[in-house]
């Protein structure tokens, strides 16, 4: 078994890796994990500093909240330090203001990446951005004491972390627009029982079912769970037709590979 090695640890979020799994780590318990354009960049820095070696990346957060969302500093006048706050955003440009957002969005997309399996274990709040957070991952396995809600309406806002997507691609329209608009907390069994969670366990037993997931997913050879992944990734936006020529191209990929005839 290769050591626990840390790759990044700065504005809340620590990198470290042990062999074929990564971890990333809120880190800000205090503060229940709030987040902050500059936790954002960490993500995003801590998605790029990946070894190749990385198959499988956990997430979670400190402390009894996975994340409960935007820092509320964000709607103060004056913002974070350094930082523009809402007020100065709203006054840019369309194409300043659609930039600053795209490279805040950067800190969830990367979780989606084909060569990954991206688990989230969540407990206590998943608030706003916390559980775009979570749904930015491909799996999510969740304490007891789960509560997820999306709050940005309530704010006059919208779900604009990349969350909208896998929301409804998990619950369907109707229950992704009921449970935005409403701002309502959505907890552990609700969650399991609409596709939110993969998996509901005891707060305690949290971080060990999250290892025996990871176990079981790296127990499969890495490139078939990746053309796996890009196969289903792709489903939805494929017809039926198109998916069974994708599963053929997949397929012939592997055999061919399997045969040592790959490039």
């Amino acid at each position: 078994m290769a050591s626990l090695d840390s790759v990044l640890d700065k504005d809340g979020v620590r990198l470290t890796v042990e062999d074929a799994v990564a971890t990333v780590t809120l880190t800000n318990a205090a503060k229940r994990n709030a987040q902050s354009p500059a936790l954002w960049r960490a993500l995003t820095e801590a998605g790029r500093s990946l070894p190749g070696s990385v198959r499988v990346v956990v997430l979670r957060g400190e402390g009894k909240s996975f994340s409960a969302g935007l820092d509320r500093q964000a709607f103060s006048p004056e913002g974070f330090d350094g930082e523009p706050s809402f007020l100065d955003l709203a006054r840019g440009s369309d194409e300043d203001l659609d930039a600053v957002i795209a490279e805040y969005q950067e800190a969830f997309t990367w979780w989606r990446r084909s060569d990954l399996v991206t688990i989230a274990a969540v407990q206590g709040h998943a608030i706003g951005a916390g559980f775009q957070l979570a749904l930015a991952c491909d799996l999510r396995v969740v304490a007891e004491d789960v509560q997820f809600a999306m709050r940005e309406t309530s704010l006059g806002l919208v779900p604009d972390l990349t969350g909208t997507h896998p929301l409804t691609g998990l619950v369907g329209y109707a229950r992704a627009l009921e449970i935005c608009a409403t701002g309502r907390f959505v907890h552990a069994a609700e969650a399991e029982r609409i596709g939110l969670a993969n998996l509901v366990v005891p707060g305690d037993e949290l971080d060990g079912a999250v290892r025996d997931l990871a176990g079981a997913l790296l127990s499969a050879p890495r490139d078939a769970v990746i053309e796996t992944k890009a196969l289903l990734q792709g489903a939805s936006s494929r017809t039926y037709e198109d998916q069974r020529v994708a599963e053929r191209a997949a397929q012939a990929r592997r055999l061919r590979d399997l045969a040592g005839l790959g490039d």
